[in-house]
């Protein structure tokens, strides 16, 4: 009978030590802070304290298919977000001015369409580094040194310079601009 009662009582500290150690939730709330991307600005190259807007953007990750879903050329904008790859030290987009798709004068035949507009190709390189959040979220990256390079060979760039808000720029946040691109 003792043994039951010394049973009884092991077994409900174990079940309240668990519950105790518990976490209240396992699920990562949507205020927590997770991995971000980075953020542009556009600004008029000859003015360069007003914003531009950049007409008709088409943004596209170099080597994927699709465009941005938020960058597709449909609309005109004066800021960007960019996802940056977290298991490599660079990534390099596709952006294109004025994009569209001219039907070469055949609108029921695609196979002759082709795209117009002003294309720059810009890479971001970074350090990239692992934050822990929490159980529940997990890591989040956040990239060091971040510095943009565009095609030295491209003789038509409409993006004139790449200026960082902070020497040494990082992203940690999406609360701030992290360039401004001049145009």
């Amino acid at each position: 009978m003792k043994f039951n009662i010394i049973k009884r009582i092991s077994l409900a500290v174990f079940l309240l030590a668990t519950v105790c150690t518990c976490e209240r939730d396992d699920i990562c709330p949507e205020d927590v802070p997770t991995t971000p991307r980075l953020i542009l600005e556009f600004f008029d190259v000859s003015n360069q304290e007003n914003n531009k807007n950049v007409p008709n953007l088409r943004i596209q990750g170099v080597g994927n298919d699709e465009a941005l879903s938020d960058y597709t050329g449909s609309s005109t904008v004066s800021e960007v977000e960019l996802p940056l790859k977290t298991d490599e030290s660079s990534t390099s987009f596709s952006f294109r001015r004025d994009y569209a798709i001219d039907d070469n004068g055949t609108p029921g035949d695609t196979s002759d369409d082709f795209v117009t507009g002003n294309e720059d190709i810009i890479t971001i390189n970074y350090i990239t580094e692992n934050v822990y959040v929490s159980r529940a979220c997990g890591y989040k990256t956040i990239y060091k040194t971040v510095n943009i390079q565009f095609d030295l060979d491209d003789m038509d760039r409409w993006i004139v310079l790449a200026q960082p808000l902070n020497d040494n720029q990082s992203i940690e946040d999406e609360t701030t601009t992290h360039f401004n691109f001049f145009h």
